[in-house]
């Protein structure tokens, strides 16, 4: 039997004794950012976060007093490079730690070759389960993100009769596996389920399916591109002002690939949106706009994830150093966490969860799902 490895001997005396060696180099964080396949119109807004999180680190005096350095890899699921090339900085002792957008097939094959050797944040939402234990996986998860948003449609809106349509890997079909239980539990109807695979474009089918199915709601758990096709084929089905979709992935870069006209109707749950009224995130997009300019890329949820990951490398990389908690002013500052965060700790399971409602090209918060920060 293995010996297990947890987050915490990761960091603290495994990272900082490989590090002596290469001092002067900096601290080398491998971005794994998808840059192709569904998840890629993503890539822009996330690397914008990036950057920002690993500028403000190092405004802050970055690791033992040396800077922040990103490496990008393309976390797309099809890829050709991502896997040896990841393999190949390891080998050579080039990063110190990786922050990861992807979808998790993507990373448990990457986990496998990291297998425990640098830190790894994964940022996106993910099942809540499925990755090894010392996988730093903060994400959004079914039971908080899904489920509450589920109860509020059926009791908003008398949504009974269901159909679910997801991606075809892993997460997605965990998600549908816990809805149809809560369903069928609050006395609904789950119509129909289709998987399509990664970068389909002919919806013509399982549309028909949903015509014929007579569903009230859409359970949309198709990710990035994929989702922006198919609600272009929904809207031009003549299906978006009869059935409603609530997606737990949409968000405001899809919104804007839809277009205008295919975005009645569309629900999304979410541990950020740019329109999210709290302080934390005034100050947030202030200083987004400011280094990226008025047309920077669209914020939303899976991107500014990657600037959480920041913060949380940021709190384990100089914690086990001073033995200490840090200082106020010295650590980056969590958009989305309930309280302000100064331990190890992984990121906190109370952190706010919102339902927003596609109103044009703007998701628009109309609902706290668990508790809000002010």
């Amino acid at each position: 039997m293995g010996t297990r490895i947890t987050t915490s001997e990761i960091f603290g005396r495994r990272v900082f004794a490989k590090r002596a060696a290469r001092r002067g180099e900096g601290f080398n964080v491998g971005l794994l950012l998808p840059a192709s396949g569904a998840m890629g119109l993503l890539g822009p807004s996330a690397y914008a976060c990036a950057q920002l999180g690993c500028e403000m680190w190092n405004d802050a005096g970055g690791v033992q007093g040396e800077p922040v350095r990103l490496t990008v890899l393309d976390s797309g699921e099809s890829s050709p490079d991502l896997h040896p090339e990841l393999d190949r900085l390891l080998a050579m002792g080039e990063l110190d730690a990786l922050v990861a957008l992807c979808n998790t097939d993507v990373c448990q094959r990457v986990s496998r070759i990291v297998d425990s050797r640098v830190p790894l944040m994964f940022t996106p939402q993910f099942e809540g389960g499925g990755l090894p234990s010392w996988v730093h996986a903060f994400g959004e998860t079914p039971d908080r993100q899904l489920l509450p948003a589920l109860d509020w449609m059926t009791q908003r809106y008398r949504t009974r009769r269901w159909y679910l349509l997801g991606s075809d890997y892993c997460w997605p079909r965990r998600a549908h596996a816990a809805a149809v239980g809560h369903l069928k539990s609050a006395g609904a109807q789950v119509v129909g389920e289709s998987y399509v695979p990664l970068g389909e474009r002919d919806f013509e089918p399982v549309l028909e399916h949903i015509g014929r199915s007579r569903a009230d709601a859409v359970l949309l758990t198709l990710i990035g591109s994929d989702a922006v096709h198919m609600c272009r084929a929904f809207g031009a089905a003549g299906l978006s002002d009869r059935v409603l979709r609530l997606s737990i992935c949409v968000e405001e870069n899809a919104l804007l690939g839809m277009g205008y006209a295919n975005t009645a109707g569309m629900f999304a749950s979410a541990g950020y949106f740019a329109s999210v009224d709290s302080d934390a995130n005034g100050a947030f997009k202030e200083r987004y706009h400011a280094r990226f300019g008025a047309r920077a890329p669209a914020l939303n949820s899976q991107a500014q994830s990657v600037y959480e990951g920041f913060v949380h490398l940021q709190r384990q990389t100089q914690t086990p150093r001073t033995g200490r908690a840090l200082r106020d002013g010295s650590v980056l500052d969590s958009v989305r966490a309930a309280r302000p965060r100064r331990s190890q700790a992984e990121p906190s399971r109370d952190n706010p969860i919102y339902l927003a409602e596609a109103q044009g090209m703007t998701m628009r918060v109309i609902q706290s799902l668990a508790g809000a920060r002010g």
